[in-house]
Formats: structure tokens, C-alpha cells, sequence
């Protein structure tokens, strides 16, 4: 079953995010994050839960994407399933569920970025007709802490 997610739901996302993703973020951050993005209209959550265990074995994370050089899109943020879920058709499941909420919001395009050694990911994304058109590297800069 995909439904939007709750925030009760933080700490299965939370495992998800360090067991597929590698980002291993405190659960309490973790929370007060997930509090604000449920929140924010522009921002989309969904699990899949086992409809026997009840338990979260995937997600998926979109946002409003605007620029003024593109009409808007939805941006995947994340798109993770439990290894042990996997090739079951939940990752498709969320795509499809993303895809159909776009098109109500007569949204027209979905991006989403991928790191460059994900290479099943790029499998399931080229299979469910995502197609690779962009390269480009990504800078970032931490900045100071105002805690320290």
C-alpha cells in the first residue's frame, strides 16, 4: 500500500536512509526534518507499508521544482526500498504514485539525479522510462557551525 507518509513514520525512513542510501543522520534530526517537510505543501512524502506487517519498506521524496528557465517539475529527492523488498515493484509503485500526482498538479516533467556509481538504479530508472540526459558535477560548501 503507498500512503503519505506521517511523521510517526521517521524512524523506519531513517533506516532506510542508512541501510540503501548510506546517510547515516540521527533519528532526532531526522524527525524535526521530516515535522517541516510534511508541513511545506511544496514537498511530497509516500511509503509503501506492508499491507500484512505494517511495516515501511520504501519511500519516496518529491519537491516542486521551479526555475525561471523551466516550466515547474517535481524533483526526486529520494527513492529508497529495503534490500530485503526489493524487485517486488514497490520502487515502481512510488514512481508510478509520484508520476500520478504530477500529472493532477498538471505538472509536466520529473528529474531526479543519481550518483554516478548506482548503476542498478540507473537499470530501474532507464526500465520504469526515465532516460539519462544531463552530466554535471556537484559543489557544495559547509559552512560554520553557529554551535561551535
Amino acid at each position: 500500500m503507498i500512503r503519505h507518509a506521517k511523521i510517526t513514520d521517521s524512524a523506519a525512513i531513517q533506516k532506510i536512509n542508512c541501510d540503501q542510501l548510506g546517510y547515516n543522520y540521527p533519528l532526532i534530526k531526522t524527525k524535526t526534518n521530516m515535522q517541516h517537510l510534511l508541513a511545506d505543501p511544496h514537498h511530497l512524502i509516500l511509503v509503501a507499508e506492508d499491507a500484512h506487517t505494517g511495516k515501511i519498506t520504501g519511500y519516496v521524496h518529491a519537491e516542486l521544482y521551479q526555475e525561471t528557465y523551466l516550466d515547474p517539475m517535481l524533483n526526486i529527492m529520494a527513492l529508497a526500498v529495503n534490500s530485503a523488498a526489493q524487485h517486488r515493484g514497490i520502487g515502481t509503485a512510488l514512481m508510478t504514485t509520484i508520476e500520478e500526482y504530477a500529472k493532477e498538479k498538471q505538472i509536466t516533467a520529473i528529474r531526479l539525479n543519481s550518483s554516478t556509481s548506482r548503476t542498478s538504479a540507473h537499470q530501474f530508472y532507464a526500465k520504469i522510462g526515465y532516460s539519462f540526459d544531463k552530466t554535471q558535477k556537484r559543489f557544495s560548501k559547509k559552512l560554520p557551525s553557529k554551535l561551535n
